[in-house]
C-alpha cells in the first residue's frame, strides 16, 4: 500500500486539516507525491514572474492548496493526472468538502475549457 514519504509529509506541514484528510484517503488509493504545500509571498511572486501561476494571492499562501502528482511522476501522462484529480474531488465530496482542481477550474466536468491547466493543483474552499 502506498504511503507518503518524509519529503511529502514535510511539504504538508501546516496545510488545512480538511485538505490533509483528503490526501490521507487518496494515498490509500494511489501513490502520489506532494510537490509543494504552503508558500511564502516571495515564492508566490517568483512563480508569478515565471508564469507558473496566474495569481499573486494563491490558496497556497493560506495552506489551503497543495501541488501533487501521481508517483512516479511522468509529466507526459496527462491521463494519470486527470485520474488523480477525479479521485481527489470524489474523496472530498464523500467527506463533505469542496475542492477545486487545476485541470477543471470551474468544476463543470469539461476539461477543454480551461485557460490555464495546472494539473498538479488542488485547493480546498
Amino acid at each position: 500500500m502506498p504511503k507518503f514519504g518524509n519529503r511529502s509529509k514535510q511539504r504538508m506541514v501546516g496545510i488545512d486539516p480538511r485538505l490533509r484528510e483528503v490526501l490521507d484517503k487518496l494515498i490509500d488509493i494511489m501513490d502520489v507525491t506532494i510537490i509543494e504545500g504552503i508558500r511564502s509571498p516571495e515564492r508566490q511572486e517568483e512563480l508569478l514572474k515565471k508564469g507558473a501561476t496566474k495569481t499573486k494571492y494563491s490558496k497556497h499562501l493560506e495552506g489551503k492548496a497543495v501541488d501533487l502528482a501521481p508517483y512516479p511522476i511522468n509529466w507526459e501522462d496527462r491521463e494519470r493526472f486527470h485520474y488523480m484529480g477525479g479521485m481527489v474531488r470524489g474523496i472530498a465530496k464523500q467527506l463533505g468538502y469542496y475542492v477545486r482542481w487545476g485541470g477543471d477550474w470551474d468544476s463543470d466536468g469539461e476539461i477543454k475549457d480551461n485557460k490555464f491547466d495546472d494539473l498538479v493543483h488542488i485547493e480546498i474552499l
